[in-house]
């Protein structure tokens, strides 16, 4: 066993070994066979959390990766999106497609058996999922590439690197009480003109710098941010807004 499977195994062992699904079927599955994954259930409080932050919709599409017993595609569901939930275990597909038409929602909880690294989830308007920090650091490019404003709702654990757009944490809460969000931002990287000047941007991720040139003169480009196709920032005496800001993604 190398160390990073070793460190996982461990990892999973202090996490999972005391948590109980409260559907009633207990079950953690540690270090399924070829796969870094454990099963852990999110509390319920924290999936509509989760679900909240996302501002979920019935126009919306979730899909949940790593879905587990179901219960986030089915919260979704019951909001009146459509919901899918990707997960490797077959038994654990089954119990999610039990509960779907127990609770009402079969037919807008829908639930497939595949390995989420090799599933294509880019229709998504809203991504959940409850997995450790590397595996989303596997799944970061896949995300980055996403539509412009798609949300993304973890469970306790970041994306290394790319910064949440927004942290709330249940309060009086013990364990797993913390969501962190995304917007995935639009690209938005290069030189532009405005009529303020030649604007130039740099971008990582959702933060912006660079320089706004006019007449000559270079001022930095400051609080430069952006949240799905939404820009702001500003530059010397020049404040560009989301509204101003509209014509630079067209």
């Amino acid at each position: 066993m190398d160390m990073n499977r070793l460190n996982f195994v461990c990892v999973a062992l202090l996490l999972g070994l005391v948590i109980a699904a409260d559907t009633g079927h207990a079950q953690v599955v540690v270090g399924q066979d070829g796969k870094d994954v454990v099963y852990l259930p999110t509390p319920q409080e924290l999936v509509e959390k989760m679900l909240d932050m996302a501002a979920v919709t019935p126009q919306d599409l979730v899909i949940d990766l790593g879905s587990g017993d179901g219960r986030i595609v089915i919260a979704a569901a019951k909001r009146g999106a459509k919901a899918l939930g990707i997960e490797y275990d077959g038994p654990l597909v089954d119990l999610s497609r039990q509960t779907a038409l127990r609770e009402g929602v079969g037919d807008r909880a829908t639930f497939v058996q595949a390995d989420l690294f090799t599933t294509d989830f880019s229709e998504a308007t809203v991504v959940t999922m409850f997995l450790l920090s590397d595996m989303m650091l596997k799944l970061r490019p896949q995300i980055a590439e996403m539509k412009p404003g798609t949300r993304v709702v973890s469970n306790s654990f970041e994306m290394d690197g790319w910064a949440p757009d927004d942290t709330v944490r249940i309060p009086s809460c013990n364990t797993w009480c913390t969501a962190h969000l995304w917007i995935v931002p639009a690209k938005v990287e290069g030189t532009w003109r405005l009529p303020q000047g030649e604007l130039t941007l740099k971008q990582t991720f959702q933060d912006l710098s660079g320089t706004l040139t006019t007449g000559g003169q270079s001022v930095p480009v400051l609080f430069g941010l952006m949240r799905g196709e939404e820009i702001r920032f500003a530059a010397g005496s020049s404040e560009l807004s989301p509204d101003a800001a509209s014509t630079l993604l067209r």
